[in-house]
């Protein structure tokens, strides 16, 4: 099977970068598109308004889908140096299992690639990890990239 369109979210951490760029060797090597996705959840007025306090001029960074836009610029970095040519960055609000599962079907996506983290976790498995969701909830492919040991 060709994947035309991979699918990979990010959070802009270390391992989510060893997902993306492993993503990105795969959408490099079949001609795909890589859809980099970032899921964010609006800060409360009274967090928002301490951190806007403290960062003076740069509070903007931490209001609305600002970090996820930062997570993305860094994302498509790892990328484009992985091989990847043809990126789209996208962001959405809400979960992460959500906006994934979502994006995935708006682009139509024949693969959605997810790092390991949280699986073998004991929250991971008392609450469920985005991995294991995810895995369950997509109506295409899904890579699960070992990032992490999973402790």
């Amino acid at each position: 099977m060709t994947y035309r369109t991979v699918l990979v979210g990010t959070d802009g951490s270390a391992s989510s970068f060893r997902a993306v760029s492993a993503a990105a060797s795969l959408a490099s090597a079949t001609g795909a598109t890589l859809v980099l996705a970032c899921a964010y959840l609006p800060m409360r007025e009274s967090e928002r308004a301490a951190a806007a306090e403290r960062l003076g001029d740069l509070a903007y960074k931490v209001s609305g889908s600002t970090p996820a836009d930062d997570a993305l610029r860094a994302a498509r970095g790892h990328a484009v140096a992985a091989g990847a040519s043809d990126v789209v960055l996208a962001a959405d609000q809400g979960d992460a299992v959500d906006v994934l599962v979502s994006l995935a079907a708006r682009h139509r996506a024949d693969l959605l690639v997810v790092g390991n983290r949280g699986l073998n976790s004991l929250a991971g498995r008392l609450l469920g990890s985005v991995p294991s969701a995810v895995s369950h909830r997509a109506a295409c492919d899904v890579l699960i990239v070992h990032t992490t040991d999973g402790r």
